[in-house]
């Protein structure tokens, strides 16, 4: 007799972990299979260990402007395989404290590669043998990898994907990235601050397409600023990757060509859901553009299978994975005033410097609603937080629904932001309004009373600018 599960999630990345753990707390026997390690891509190959080499970015931009504060430091060496090192150590305790977690709550592991074979049944693959499981219900979190670009084929020696990029063999003395997204922009910061020469391409008009275009041409100012080579409306139209160089030919905006060598070229033009060998097509599951087709509770369409996370489709955020993995749990399991995510409301953060995050809809976007708006903005200049700590550079925008003071986005570029947007997210889900948003105290002197003041310039009541 094959087991029996209430649960059986595949994949334990942030969604898929949470979604077991979750599902165990409720009392239902569950299992994770995972092919890998466990934490999937975004505790191994993404978020955790991307931020662990930012930081040694960080650093490297602190030792390297710190004569205003009046220190000096000489001899100060650099070793890129110590921060990869570090990198790589990181990822490796999180993912152990995965499998404690996994143990502590009952949740059984189940190594090696699983797919859908019939109604409330799965086959794992492992060690050239074959196991079928049964499952009342089966959660797909499978995650997601980097999306190809055609004629462009990472080679892992000179053309690279963030899988190479977080393990480089050593510094590169040049690099070309292909994408503006998160993935590409926090590379590009990177490897800069490193001592890296760096081109940015983007085929859309500007880079950073989702953002805001206030935050996007600011960054774009900044990348400049630090020698960052940005062609915006540009595409890849040939790669020839040789034994020391690549050269890659661009086609740019005014229809030009253009050819730039460099010593590596990352592709980072986003992602595409791991749907193939699950048995997909087979059970009935339906897939759009690249990613599995759910409802509002996560539920594909067939029967007593979900989908969360990346291969569910945008917002590909971690936190967003994690979200839907608890709300999908327990709605199977019945739990009263479950509430499905309104994906509008998942902030989205890119670590670069200048950091960047937003919530919900950009003021182009919010205009075309039709809406009378309020739209407030902020600078870091006028922060005195900002200032004394040597980051008075971006700006807080928050834009409102003029007639019912609504918070329909907010857009902040500047130091820390990634940790102060989540107050923006409070105040959407407990439908704050502009008034309630005003009349909040906040601390001074922080980083956060940008946010106020953002506000308080919607208002017309601005005190600081």
């Amino acid at each position: 007799m094959s087991e029996k599960y209430d649960v059986l999630v595949v994949g334990s990345g942030p969604g898929g972990y949470v979604a077991a753990i979750r599902a165990a707390q409720l009392g239902l026997r569950t299992a994770v299979v995972e092919r890998d390690r466990l934490g999937g891509i975004c505790l191994n190959w993404g978020c955790i260990p991307t931020k662990a080499m930012l930081h040694g970015a960080d650093v490297a931009h602190t030792l390297a402007n710190l004569e205003p504060l009046g220190f000096r430091a000489a001899g100060v060496t650099f070793d890129m395989a110590g921060l990869v090192k570090f990198s790589r150590s990181v990822s490796e305790r999180l993912s152990n404290g995965i499998g404690y977690l996994l143990r502590k709550n009952g949740v059984e592991v189940i190594t090696g590669t699983a797919r859908l074979a019939g109604r409330g049944e799965i086959d794992v693959a492992a060690d050239g043998a074959r196991t079928r499981y049964r499952a009342d219900h089966t959660i797909l979190a499978t995650g997601a990898r980097p999306r190809s670009i055609p004629g462009v084929a990472p080679d892992g020696e000179r053309v690279w994907t963030y899988f190479q990029a977080l393990t480089p063999p050593s510094l590169p003395e040049s690099l070309l990235v292909v994408g503006s997204g998160a993935i590409g922009v926090e590379f590009a910061s990177l490897y800069r601050d490193l001592g890296t020469a760096v081109t940015l391409v983007e085929a859309m008009p500007r880079i950073m397409p989702a953002e805001d275009a206030t935050v996007a041409e600011h960054v774009r100012k900044r990348f400049a600023d630090r020698g960052i080579t940005v062609h915006q409306g540009a595409s890849v139209s040939g790669v020839d990757a040789g034994i020391d160089a690549v050269t890659t030919t661009l086609t740019l905006s005014d229809g030009s060509a253009e050819k730039i060598t460099t010593e590596r070229v990352l592709v980072a033009a986003g992602i595409q859901g791991n749907v193939e060998d699950l048995g997909l097509e087979e059970a009935g599951v339906e897939v759009e553009r690249g990613f599995v087709r759910t409802d509002e509770w996560c539920r594909t369409t067939a029967f007593g299978v979900y989908a969360i996370g990346d291969v569910a489709g945008a917002p590909c955020l971690a936190h967003k994975a994690s979200h839907e993995g608890v709300l999908c749990v327990e709605k199977l399991a019945g739990v009263e005033h479950v509430r499905p995510l309104d994906r509008r409301r998942v902030p989205a953060c890119t670590y670069a410097r200048p950091q960047v995050a937003h919530l919900g809809l950009t003021e182009e976007q919010a205009r075309a609603t039709g809406r009378r708006l309020r739209v407030g903005r902020f600078d870091y200049t006028a922060s005195g937080k900002a200032l004394a700590i040597g980051e008075g550079d971006g700006f807080v925008k928050t834009v409102f629904d003029a007639d019912t003071g609504e918070l329909l986005g907010a857009h902040m570029v500047g130091p820390e932001v990634t940790e102060q947007i989540q107050g923006f997210g409070i105040a959407q889900s407990l439908e704050a309004t502009t008034e309630d948003l005003a009349e909040v105290v906040f601390a001074h002197p922080t980083l956060s009373e940008a946010m106020h003041e953002s506000v308080l310039a919607a208002l017309g009541r601005s005190l600081n600018s």
